[in-house]
């Protein structure tokens, strides 16, 4: 059978992984405040004749890395981020022979739930 992604999470393997997700995500909600925040300050300094260089562009590009650094985590491991805002993730998983998500949401406690590939969250199914 060919399946869509390469890596394949056991609801073990999924749930091993939630501790350093939270970081994750915790993260990732901290460098877009950041981000945000520093935008704000560039949009203050893009009027005509003003200076866009040194310690705010510095700042920008350096939160914006580190957010891709995070991301980067999840593309690494295939881990799909469905909703940020929400924390709303899927791993690719193999159940009964067939690919399938294990879908997870930031405050749930466990891996309880996975659905089709092509149903999302509207189809999510307990385990």
């Amino acid at each position: 059978m060919i399946h869509q992604f390469q890596k394949h999470y056991t609801r073990d393997e999924a749930r091993a992984l939630l501790p350093q997700i939270r970081q994750w995500l915790a993260d990732t909600k901290r460098l877009r405040r950041a981000l945000e925040k520093r935008e704000r300050r560039l949009e203050g300094l893009s009027g005509t004749g003003a200076d866009l260089g040194g310690e705010v562009v510095d700042s920008w590009v350096r939160t914006l890395a580190e957010l891709n650094e995070v991301f980067r985590q999840f593309q690494q491991r295939e881990i799909q981020i469905k909703d940020l805002d929400r924390g709303l993730l899927d791993f690719p998983a193999v159940l009964d022979g067939k690919e399938v998500f294990l879908c997870w949401e930031d405050g749930e406690e466990d891996i309880d739930y996975w659905h089709d590939l092509d149903t999302g969250y509207a189809g999510r199914e307990r385990l």
